[in-house]
């Protein structure tokens, strides 16, 4: 698949990402010295998709999100310790847990986005607003072709 031609813009896409996922979590996209404003990337991505979709089980949330359940029931045990997500019982059927971003959760999570907002637009404050549509394009696409390339698992190759 890779070509000679290619493998330098390869190799410096690979390290830029990497770069990337080093700074990202130097700051966790909180704002630099900020560190009260910063959260666990898991925490956020459970709690943004909780007040995006709703209540939901663990189950739905866990699907939704392309990790297992298991490990949603472990990330989302200290934001319900914390009082970010509360537990209900589902309406229909009361033996199944509905998690739900409490207020205090949703406090936190506005804050967050509100850091880290302030942090994307001083990045990119030198950048024309094409610039930034174009970049987030691109880091979506590139987010959304990781995750298919991740979910696909290579066939074994047929015995000769």
């Amino acid at each position: 698949m890779t070509t000679q031609l290619d493998t330098g813009v390869l190799d410096t896409l690979q390290h830029q990402v990497a770069v990337f996922a080093r700074r990202a979590e130097q700051t966790r996209l909180g704002g630099v010295g900020q560190a009260r404003n910063s959260m666990d990337r898991a925490a956020y991505l459970l709690l943004n998709r909780l007040d995006q979709e709703g209540p939901m089980g663990v189950k739905a949330l866990a699907g939704s999100m392309g990790i297992d359940s298991s490990t949603v029931t472990r990330q989302v045990a200290p934001l319900v310790d914390s009082g970010m997500v509360k537990r209900t019982s589902h309406p229909e059927d009361g033996r199944a847990v509905v998690l739900q971003l409490s207020p205090r959760g949703k406090a936190r999570l506005e804050e967050v986005r509100s850091s880290r907002r302030d942090l994307m637009a001083r990045v990119t404050g030198d950048w024309t607003a094409e610039e930034r549509d174009i970049f987030c394009d691109l880091l979506t696409r590139f987010n959304i072709a990781l995750s298919a390339a991740h979910s696909t698992v290579p066939q074994a190759a047929p015995a000769t």
